[in-house]
């Protein structure tokens, strides 16, 4: 039997399996048949206490005395269906994961022989889980330990995958006035200033100094070869006479600070729409968005080694028009700060010829658990700029990240 750790995965030798999820305490399981773009296609695809039946998908009652399972028929999934996962949160109302260590044992449905195990490492405030996914690949089903907690519950895991949840409208962002750029805040008009009182005449002040221009600010592109940017510096990934990129690597690397201490980051990209609407992450748990126009390598456990710890391809031919800024971020999920971390670096190479065109190099590190690295930008133009950011946040998981960097575009 297989013992595995977040972003491993194993075949399954058979077309029936059940994942069942233990704890000291009673777990709500359930299951969603995700498509390709990482959705539900409708409320129907997620299987629980409530409905628990699908196409191929089955929730199965442990009664209190056993754990819930949730049971995947693979020859019975329908076309179009690509993944199920499988997650879990605590019974009891408001109750979180700390101090509580669920384990996932995948089986053989028709003989029960256990297949693997996988226990999520230093869980905390997670209120509920993804566990495991049950994926395609190249025509064959294979299972991934996941491990991606929420704050907000149940609720959390259903929005994020597309089911429908009862919650406060949000208002629609005012339209910006004239935007340069894809992502420009709209400027109200400015109410007429009051009449000043009469006054005893004055001189005249001195005109003031124009302001300094921010540190590492400007920007430049890509005629003169590879870039090094500071914190706040953009490049249009542009060449004068050459076509526009079409596909990008962005690799993303660490290195322990401390010789012998192993640092597990997770890097993540999150897509958003011009109205900074969030659109979707790629992270180790969702390993292609958008139709498989952005693409994960998947999860570095230690951060030991030469070279990109984590790469993101992103293909932006392929990106769906409304898809017009991306900001790549670095997570600590088990914790470690980033004062822990030396030599943290992202770079972005043109992907059908591996050359590196932009590299910023993090010089600065808080004592936080998550950092905005770069964003990508599409102009109006259809030309890509990236700004580097470096910009910290108290943040474990990539959607902890989603609102931060909405704000930073």
């Amino acid at each position: 039997m297989t013992v595995m750790t977040p972003g491993s995965n194993i075949p399954l030798p058979t077309a029936r399996v059940t994942v069942d999820v233990a704890a000291p305490v009673r777990l709500d399981v359930s299951g969603l048949l995700l498509t390709a773009a990482g959705k539900v296609r409708s409320d129907a695809d997620f299987i629980f206490y409530n409905q628990p039946t699908g196409p191929g998908v089955t929730y199965r009652s442990g009664g209190g005395s056993a754990p819930d399972a949730i049971v995947v028929d693979t020859s019975a999934v329908p076309p179009g269906i690509e993944k199920i996962v499988v997650t879990a949160s605590p019974d009891a109302a408001g109750q979180t994961f700390q101090g509580i260590e669920p384990t996932a044992t995948l089986r053989s449905a028709d003989d029960g022989t256990p297949l693997a195990t996988f226990t999520p490492p230093q869980l905390g405030g997670e209120t509920a889980l993804v566990v495991v996914e049950i994926y395609l690949r190249n025509g064959a089903w294979k299972a991934r330990a996941v491990g991606q907690g929420y704050a907000n519950g149940l609720a959390g895991i259903a929005t994020d995958f597309g089911v429908s949840v009862d919650e406060e409208p949000t208002p629609p962002p005012a339209a910006p006035v004239a935007p340069p750029t894809a992502f420009s805040a709209p400027t109200p008009p400015a109410p007429p200033a009051p009449p000043a009182p009469p006054s005893a005449p004055v001189a005249p002040a001195a005109p003031a100094a124009p302001p300094a221009p921010a540190p590492g600010a400007g920007k430049i592109n890509l005629d003169k070869g590879r870039v090094s940017l500071q914190k706040n510096q953009t490049v249009s990934l542009v060449k004068g006479g050459r076509p526009l990129l079409s596909q990008v690597k962005m690799g993303l690397g660490w290195e322990p600070a401390y010789r012998g201490k192993d640092i597990d980051l997770d890097a993540s990209v999150i897509a958003y729409g011009p109205q900074r609407n969030h659109l979707d992450s790629c992270y180790f748990g969702k390993l292609a968005i958008l139709n498989g126009a952005i693409k994960h390598s998947g999860d570095n456990l230690t951060g030991e080694g030469a070279g990109d710890d984590e790469v993101i391809t992103v293909d932006l031919g392929r990106l769906p028009a409304d898809a017009t800024g991306l900001v790549f971020t670095v997570n600590s999920f088990s914790g470690q700060k980033f004062t822990e971390v030396a030599k943290a670096y992202c770079r972005l190479l043109d992907a059908a010829t591996g050359e590196e065109l932009v590299r910023f190099d993090l010089t600065t590190a808080e004592p936080q658990t998550g950092v905005m690295m770069a964003k990508l930008i599409r102009q109006y133009s259809g030309e890509w700029e990236m700004t580097a950011m470096g910009d910290f946040v108290k943040s474990r998981t990539v959607r902890g990240m989603v609102k931060p960097a909405a704000q930073a575009l």
